[in-house]
Order: structure tokens, then sequence, then C-alpha cells
């Protein structure tokens, strides 16, 4: 650590002395506050790094815009700090390699909104998503939200996460464990943390049982 800052002023000053590669900002600080400290941030010519590591939830979507590479909730998981230093850091080899900017990082979280509030939702912590009419519904570690997002704009952003075994769901890919056939002759995927077997339609089939050979 090259230095520690008590306000969005403070940080300016201290990055301009010193132009650090990675901050981690808090929202909540005296005078300019960590979002607007971001923002400035972001227009510099080389801009570092922005992590924020806060107690609030509901400005993930803010600090996205804001262009930082990371949102961590407090208390803050040691894996979960790792993963988003490498996020950093990825960030920091895209402005070398275009001397420029990077183009933004693909998403941590997904966001639910929840009358005027936001709510975050892991990638990691998803079991699985369904397409209902103009929404999907995503099924997590901690219970179900409902998010404005195509199906396929979801499959194609986290390809490597996700697999389609239906027209209208993706599953986890760590999530598979077993394709049952029933009694009728119908195949459905059976996931590690959710009781309801999941239907898989036929042109799914083949590629689900590679993914589970090489599990």
């Amino acid at each position: 650590m090259i230095g520690e800052a008590g306000s969005g002023e403070e940080v300016l000053r201290i990055i301009a002395e010193r132009m650090p590669d990675i901050v981690l900002l808090d929202i909540a600080m005296p005078g300019m506050d960590g979002m607007e400290t971001a923002r400035r941030l972001a227009a510099l010519p080389q801009p570092p790094a922005v992590v924020f590591c806060t107690a609030y939830d509901e400005h993930a979507l803010a600090a996205f815009e804001a262009a930082a590479v990371d949102y961590l909730v407090k208390p803050v998981r040691q894996e979960r700090l790792a993963e988003a230093l490498m996020r950093a850091q990825r960030f920091l080899a895209g402005q070398t390699r275009a001397g420029a900017a990077a183009e933004p990082s693909r998403r941590t979280h997904l966001q639910a909104r929840l009358g005027g509030s936001l709510r975050l939702i892991p990638i990691e912590q998803v079991y699985y998503l369904q397409a209902q009419e103009k929404y999907v519904v995503v099924r997590h570690a901690r219970g179900e939200d409902v998010i404005e997002e195509s199906l396929k704009s979801l499959e194609d952003e986290f390809a490597d996460r996700f697999v389609r075994i239906h027209r209208n769901c993706l599953i986890s890919r760590q999530e598979l464990t077993e394709l049952r056939r029933d009694t009728e002759g119908h195949v459905h995927a059976i996931l590690r943390h959710v009781e309801q077997p999941l239907e898989v339609s036929r042109r799914c089939l083949a590629h689900l049982r590679d993914i589970l050979e090489h599990l």
C-alpha cells in the first residue's frame, strides 16, 4: 500500500503525487464522496483501476457507470478480494495494450430492482436463469429475483459459466450433476442445490452430456 486517504479530495491529491495502479474506495467519505471521486479518476488520461469496498449494496449500478472495475460489499471474503484485484490487473493490462482505457470488465453481479432499491446477485451464486415472458427469473443461493434482461444476452456474456438446457433456461455449469430420464422418456437436468429437476430439450442434450463427461 502506498497511501491512505480520509476524503475524496485527499484521494485525488495522493493519486496525483504517487500514481497508484489500484484504488480501493468507500462510498461514504467526508466532503467529496466515493462516487464523485471515481468519476474524476475515470476522467484522467491513465486512470487507476477503481474497486469499491463498501457496506452499501444499493450503489453498485452507479459505481459501474463511474467505470469501477468491481464492487465489494462488506464483510469481504478473502477470495472475493483476490478476484477483484485480478480484475483490476486485467483492466490495467488492457490499458497498456491499447494505450487507453480498457473495455469495461464483465460483470460480477446481476442487479434486480426492488421498488426504488437495487439488489446485487453475485454471478457465482446463481444456480439457473429462466425466461418468463419479458423477464428472467434468477434462482440463486439467497432465493429468487426477477431481472429485466434477455436470456440470450446473458448467455452471450456468461458463456463460460452458464449453459443452455432449453430455449427458456440456462444453468450454471458447476451446478449440473446428472441428466435423468423419466418414465415418459423426458430428460431433466439435476442441479446440486436445486430440488426441482429442470427440463432438457433434445437439441441441448448432446452438449450437456459432453459437459458431464468432462467435469
